[in-house]
């Protein structure tokens, strides 16, 4: 079955663009970006930036904007099943400059390696893209301060 992904989030303040890969079944559910309660994201954002875990949708966005950070994914539209990005096929990826023409984004994160592999391929301009560990549940090898260095540096 094919799935839409989820506008982007940024506003003329934003600063660092955060690339997933395409949303979950969880976070197709909520009609949101990390649906599940078990993904390290919110978490991770909201312990970077010194702010309660954000709890409803309007929360998040107020966490995101609120420290210029823009949320998008990669991958805009695509056949899958399930959640897995090795399920992700016949993708068809963003157009960054939706949000690189309106916001000053200076750097882009992608969370996880597939939201990387997929952007190196697809963006051909100057801002540096930095590829950070997945904050899903799934990767054991998360790193906090990888993450908390990365939106933290400028």
């Amino acid at each position: 079955m094919r799935y839409k992904g989820f506008d982007p989030i940024y506003d003329e303040n934003s600063r660092v663009l955060i690339l997933g890969s395409f949303p979950s079944v969880k976070s197709r559910e909520t009609a949101f970006y990390y649906g599940n309660p078990r993904n390290r994201f919110w978490t991770v954002l909201s312990a970077t930036f010194g702010d309660p875990l954000p709890r409803t949708v309007e929360d998040k966005k107020r966490l995101c904007l609120g420290h210029g950070v823009a949320l998008w994914d990669i991958v805009e539209s695509c056949e899958i099943e399930g959640s897995l990005d090795a399920n992700i096929r016949d993708y068809r990826t963003a157009d960054l400059s939706q949000v690189l023409k309106k916001a000053p984004i200076e750097k882009i994160l992608c969370n996880g390696q597939t939201s990387y592999r997929i952007t190196k391929a697809a963006y051909r301009g100057e801002t540096e893209v930095v590829c950070l560990p997945s904050t899903s549940l799934a990767n054991v090898r998360f790193d906090e301060a990888l993450w908390t260095n990365a939106l933290l540096k400028k």
